[in-house]
């Protein structure tokens, strides 16, 4: 199957060589042309994961990973298109992807923040009327941190990929997410998809409980020595408001409660047993993080908060932790998080009834 993978960010990186190593015909395309430039010219990816360390190639050969220079002739006859991006690019590129869209392919936001919505209705605007399915789960396939200019290290896979599609009717889309990803589990739909996000509930509390040693110390790891009683239990009482909209909007159990990462029995979480644990082992995620223009604070706050603050006014479900959160973490930023998030406002879907949102998200915008 040809795969493409869009963007130049961590999970971009984990994506070509996962989808290479699995046997697919990969194109990758960055909008940073010189980054790709220096990529072809070093010829090569050094990875590390659990099976130890390898070489994997970059260029034009045969089983390599193929660079394009153009949006258009990456994304030109593949079946399957991953953008494992932050929720923040998806208004640009969805523009600019909507006109080469064809019959038959899957777009893959992995996590969306109900960006599925946002790359379907740049579609719909684009005039395109090719049958696409556009689909999104709860998090990033990947623990993964690039180190240099080609050095990749990743510390886990996740085992369970639960995602929905919009239109949710386009079940021909789940055999071709599977052959990219077996562990993809279908839902409901692509709201319920962007319901399961683990971003919005475990980044805005522990960048928040820790905005002290944060702007203190040069480096902090938010999920080793930033990850306390006290903030889990806020942690808790965040993901039970999420999982009360769910349940409000008649999503079905298993909700994937975050509380399943951290512990070593029960259910088993999106990254499998021990992902915690192989998380703060890594060493990866003690950084410098910047409460004003961080992606914790910019994509997994301002729009996935928001996105599920806005969710609970319309299902009429109250979520006071969240909207609290959003509330400091506006302070901080010195900037309205809600009124610039990702909210059914602001997509123009908040005067939706049930049943209206319930075939815009079976059938789509056709």
């Amino acid at each position: 199957m040809k795969v493409s993978v869009l963007g130049g960010g961590h999970g971009c990186f984990a994506a070509a060589i996962d989808m290479l190593e699995k046997g697919h015909d990969v194109t990758w395309w960055r909008r940073d042309t010189d980054a790709a430039a220096r990529l072809r010219e070093l010829g090569e990816l050094n990875v590390k994961d659990w099976r130890g360390t390898r070489r994997v190639p970059v260029g034009d050969a045969g089983g390599a990973i193929h660079l394009a220079d153009e949006l258009g002739s990456a994304v030109r006859d593949a079946r399957l298109i991953v953008i494992p991006l932050p929720s923040t690019t998806h208004e640009a590129l969805a523009q600019q992807l909507a006109p080469l869209l064809a019959d038959g392919q899957v777009v893959y936001l992995p996590p969306g923040t109900f960006g599925s919505y946002v790359f379907a209705k740049a579609l719909a605007d684009a005039g395109n009327r090719a049958n696409v399915a556009f689909a999104e789960t709860g998090t990033l396939p990947y623990l993964v941190r690039r180190h240099g200019e080609n050095q990749v290290v990743i510390s886990a896979y996740a085992t369970r990929l639960p995602t929905g599609v919009l239109p949710a009717a386009a079940d021909w889309a789940f055999p071709v997410l599977k052959d990219g990803y077996p562990s993809v589990e279908p839902i409901e739909d692509a709201l319920s998809g962007a319901l399961m996000n683990a971003g919005p509930v475990i980044h805005p509390p522990l960048i928040m409980m820790n905005a002290g040693p944060l702007e203190h110390f040069e480096a902090w790891d938010i999920h080793n020595e930033g990850t306390q009683p006290s903030i889990r239990r806020v942690t808790n009482a965040l993901d039970a408001e999420r999982i009360a909209v769910r349940e409000a909007l008649g999503y079905a159990a298993p909700h994937f409660p975050l509380a399943d990462h951290y512990a070593s029995d029960g259910d088993e979480w999106m990254y499998g047993r021990g992902a915690h644990g192989k998380l703060t082992d890594s060493g990866d995620w003690r950084e410098k993080i910047d409460l004003k223009a961080h992606r914790y604070m910019l994509e997994d706050t301002r729009l996935g908060l928001s996105l599920i603050v806005s969710t609970g006014r319309w299902a009429g479900v109250p979520t006071p932790v969240a909207q609290g959160l959003l509330s400091i973490a506006s302070a901080v930023a010195q900037r309205d998080l809600y009124r610039e998030g990702r909210t059914l406002e602001n997509l123009g879907l908040a005067s939706l009834s049930r049943d209206a949102m319930r075939e815009l998200l079976k059938r789509g915008l056709a």
